[in-house]
């Protein structure tokens, strides 16, 4: 599985109808569709905003496509197949269209919305899906520095600190790395 860094937008011109592929990063479906509101607000003239998206969730992951009112199957589900093809996670990819006139057939439509998600997908820069974990670490203040090596080493990162008479920390890091951490700082297992 993989998922892209940043959002990015590509623009295509086919039979004098303006494309416009943007792919968005999210991690839930909540904000899927926050970024979708955003893009009808920014092109409040378009005529069609095509969309798919995937998110991975602790229940599994949760899919949507929508045509956008062109015929039944030729955007949504095209965008879709891409997202599923190249194994894209956490992620929106809309394909906005202003109509110039001439009208693709479904087939054209197909193609065309197809060709835009793929155009974004390969024009994003793509890594791949790092599951993260999140870890609370009791220690005293003489073992923080060696935490912060710890950290750097495991790409892991302080989320949450607590400055009392011990330090209570929450930690976010790669789920692979958690055991490694905590052999380094044993009685917080």
């Amino acid at each position: 599985m993989h998922c892209v860094k940043s959002k990015l937008t590509i623009e295509d011109t086919i039979k004098k109808s303006r494309f416009i592929g943007v792919i968005v990063p999210c991690i839930s479906e909540n904000e899927a569709l926050l970024n979708l509101k955003q893009l009808y607000a920014e092109h409040p003239n378009a005529n069609h905003i095509a969309f798919a998206y995937r998110i991975r969730t602790d229940h599994g992951f949760v899919s949507r496509f929508h045509d956008a009112g062109e015929p039944a199957g030729t955007a949504g589900k095209p965008i879709f197949q891409h997202i599923e093809g190249k194994q894209l996670i956490n992620l929106l990819i809309a394909v906005i269209r202003y109509f110039g006139g001439v009208k693709l057939g479904a087939g054209g439509l197909t193609r065309a919305y197809g060709n835009a998600a793929k155009s974004v997908i390969e024009a994003a820069e793509i890594h791949p899906f790092v599951e993260l974990a999140s870890v609370r670490l009791t220690l005293d203040y003489n073992q923080m520095q060696p935490l912060e090596y710890q950290l750097k080493k495991l790409d892991g990162q302080i989320v949450e600190q607590d400055f009392a008479e011990q330090i209570k920390l929450l930690i976010q890091l790669p789920a692979d790395n958690v055991d490694l951490l905590l052999q380094s700082f044993p009685g917080n297992a």
